[in-house]
């Protein structure tokens, strides 16, 4: 046993020793750095393919939010304003099912013809989209765009972790991220310009040419693989196993079932019919089973146990579950408000949403800059995600006079709120994860995050149709109308069905049913807040220093010795 002097603290003599091993591992460091950087694409290369890869992510999430204004003339449209909630919640479903086996794909498969697969997904969702002929082929469309873009998020990450060292990745992430809800900003702006000067449709075909461009860029230049992979024929031999295909076959149907019943409840079945009953009883059931194939599968399933158990893990993926559902609630209501209720068109519609999408585009920018300065990311989330449940408070009392510098005010709250708290969860997994499992956790958060987007947006369809219905039912001697014919015609419509008081009757049972929608904005964000303190009051300035300090190769280890028979520190 190693002796110390008592009078010595431990902490001083570990942080000697690790500071010794800093200073023996600078040259060596510096030397390594410079050959790893020859490992990596430069210049025209690396541009060709980070280029497209951000581009990529940007349509990702305009595609997200584009569909927000135009959803008020789709369902005049089809006829199908009891299918609101299934225009984006398809799209969250569709990403959440495949996420998983995203990871696992990118693990066995040649990182550039995976990300190049799922595009191509991706675009022949759009596609369907466009071309859509009925509300049920538009709704298919999302999800098989939502599933091309499941692969698209994670292969962002991984292409860049590839083609960049180390030390330049976190700031092309953020820089990524920020591109990312860039698109969230203008989907709304985008959407109402196409739905009004040109077809809604085009929202949809415009990811088509710029997929192709994005596409041929990507095919010519090589993406380093991190990690030898074995030929694509031997992982399809194996793949129930090597892919976790069985937990993949749990998940999904799982997924699906609880988001019908969520949708059928109170608009298509009464809630305690056998239908919404056996739906809710079947996905129960189902991803119970899920749980404990995944257990018995140990290392090899798609959602390992042993992950899951980490405190930031499942604390960063229970605030974004809540998060993303905090941020899209408010952005189709709002446009439902502003088209329909104050009788916007959809391209002033989404600039009337200026004051949201800029807080979200501003603060998460500024978040993220402000925690790397400063190193703490918990004040944001928090605050964030207050300010994000004072904005729904204040956005629930929303009626067909409220003056431009109330609405403005609200939203402003809104956004920035929904800005401070984006990026927290990641933040904290990127740093307090090891390194080697950061994928892993990635693609579990990211999973959590699309599910609890469907789940909340299918619910907000829910809650504001019910609501619009009993509201209509209960003034229907004012309006003289039958609600199911309203509600089945779409929001464009209502100025075509009734005049004059009745209009107005209509219209304050439309802000009702929008402002219970904001009860559950308010819900929602109360979540994100109270999830929120698990992701720790951490500074990530000392733990950057920390992982540097601890992955610096040791004296020891510098001269040719084994780690494995290197003396410990002891007391």
């Amino acid at each position: 046993m190693t002796m110390t002097d008592p009078e010595k603290p431990v902490d001083v003599e570990l942080d000697a020793n690790m500071l010794q091993r800093e200073e023996a591992g600078d040259s060596a460091s510096s030397k390594e750095a410079v050959e790893e950087e020859g490992k990596f694409p430069t210049g025209i290369a690396l541009w060709s393919i980070l280029g497209p890869v951000t581009i990529a992510y940007f349509l990702v999430f305009l595609d997200m939010c584009v569909v927000s204004t135009a959803t008020p003339t789709i369902t005049l449209r089809f006829n199908s304003l009891v299918d609101v909630g299934w225009y984006g919640g398809a799209y969250q479903l569709g990403s959440s099912a495949i996420q998983p086996l995203t990871g696992k794909i990118y693990h066995h498969f040649n990182t550039k013809w995976s990300f190049l697969t799922f595009f191509f997904i991706f675009e022949v969702g759009s596609a369907i989209c466009g071309a859509a002929v009925s509300s049920p082929m538009f709704i298919v469309g999302r999800a098989i765009a939502g599933a091309g873009s499941s692969g698209i998020n994670n292969g962002s990450l991984t292409i860049i972790s590839s083609v960049l060292p180390l030390r330049s990745q976190a700031k092309f992430l953020g820089i990524n991220l920020g591109i990312g809800q860039l698109g969230i900003a203008l989907g709304p702006i985008i959407g109402g310009a196409f739905t009004q000067y040109v077809s809604w449709r085009w929202c949809f075909y415009i990811n088509l040419p710029i997929g192709g461009a994005l596409a041929i860029l990507l095919v010519f230049f090589r993406i380093p693989e991190p990690n030898p992979k074995l030929p694509p024929r031997q992982v399809l031999g194996t793949a129930v196993k090597s892919l976790d295909l069985p937990g993949f076959a749990l998940i999904s149907p799982a997924a699906i079932m609880f988001l019908l019943a969520l949708q059928y409840g109170g608009t298509v079945h009464p809630w305690n019919s056998s239908v919404v009953i056996g739906l809710l009883v079947g996905a129960a059931v189902t991803f119970i089973i899920f749980l404990v194939w995944e257990y018995h599968q140990g290392d090899g399933a798609m959602v390992p146990f042993a992950m899951i158990k980490k405190r930031i893990v499942w604390s960063a993926a229970a605030n974004l579950f809540f998060l993303l559902g905090a941020i899209l609630v408010a952005e189709y209501y709002l446009a439902i408000f502003f088209q329909t209720v104050r009788d916007d068109p959809p391209l002033m519609s989404g600039v009337h949403m200026l004051p949201t999408t800029l807080g979200l585009v501003l603060f998460t920018m500024l978040s993220g800059m402000m925690t790397e300065i400063f190193g703490y990311y918990l004040p944001w989330s928090l605050g964030g995600s207050s300010l994000a449940a004072i904005g729904y408070g204040l956005m629930s009392l929303l009626t067909p006079t409220t003056s431009p510098s109330k609405w403005i005010g609200y939203q402003v709250l809104y956004g920035v709120g929904s800005g401070a708290m984006a990026s927290a969860a990641y933040i904290a997994v990127q740093n307090l994860v090891p390194a080697p499992q950061i994928p892993i956790a990635m693609a579990i958060i990211i999973f959590a995050q699309n599910m609890g987007g469907a789940v909340w947006l299918v619910a907000a369809n829910s809650i504001f149709t019910n609501g619009l219905r009993q509201q209509l039912q209960m003034r229907i001697n004012e309006i003289g109308v039958d609600p199911d014919f309203i509600v089945n015609a779409g929001t464009n419509t209502i100025r075509n069905i009734v005049h004059g008081d009745q209009l107005a009757a209509a219209l304050e049972c439309y802000t009702v049913a929008i402002s219970h929608v904001m009860y559950l904005g308010i819900g929602v964000s109360v979540a994100t807040f109270i999830f929120g303190w698990g992701l720790g009051w951490k500074d990530i300035r000392v733990q950057k220093k920390l992982q540097a300090i601890q992955s610096s190769p040791s004296p020891e280890t510098e001269d040719g010795g084994d780690d494995a028979t290197a003396k410990p520190t002891t007391v």
